[in-house]
């Protein structure tokens, strides 16, 4: 994995964006640094090391994130509609008012996530650990393989 910090990955952004396509960020370790508000959308992140990232508030639509760790990062209000989180690492990441409108999440590790108020309408969460993760508000209208207690515990909080 290569290195790499904000400053570094702003660089990279201005001299790509005139690009159609996303940044090809493939494996590069971004943990720690504060990467909020920032611009990756349809950016190839497959296995980057984004652990305690903030990326409050970025714009990540479209993105690929597939096997990338994203433990304790702080997503809140980021926008993720349509991203692939297929076998990320999410654990105890902070996802509070996150759009992931269409997201795969497939095999997603969200144990202890905060998804308060997270938008997953039309979410792909097939296989997804959501063990302890905090769903108070979330919006998961139309989600996909949501686990049978996820959905009993839904149902009882709207009662």
């Amino acid at each position: 994995m290569s290195d790499m910090n904000r400053s570094d990955l702003v660089k990279i952004i201005a001299i790509n964006s005139s690009s159609e396509k996303g940044l090809v960020l493939r494996g590069v370790d971004l943990s720690g640094e504060n990467l909020s508000l920032l611009g990756l959308m349809e950016a190839n992140l497959v296995q980057a090391n984004l652990v305690q990232t903030n990326l409050t508030g970025a714009d990540l639509s479209k993105a690929d994130l597939s096997k990338a760790n994203l433990s304790y990062a702080d997503l809140s209000e980021a926008v993720l509609r349509g991203a692939k989180l297929l076998d990320a690492i999410l654990v105890g990441a902070d996802l509070r008012s996150a759009d992931l409108t269409d997201a795969d999440l497939r095999n997603a590790d969200l144990r202890g996530a905060n998804l308060r108020g997270v938008i997953l309408n039309r979410a792909n969460l097939w296989h997804a650990d959501l063990s302890e993760a905090n769903l108070i508000f979330a919006n998961l209208e139309g989600a996909k393989g949501l686990p049978a207690d996820i959905e009993q515990r839904m149902r009882r909080t709207e009662e």
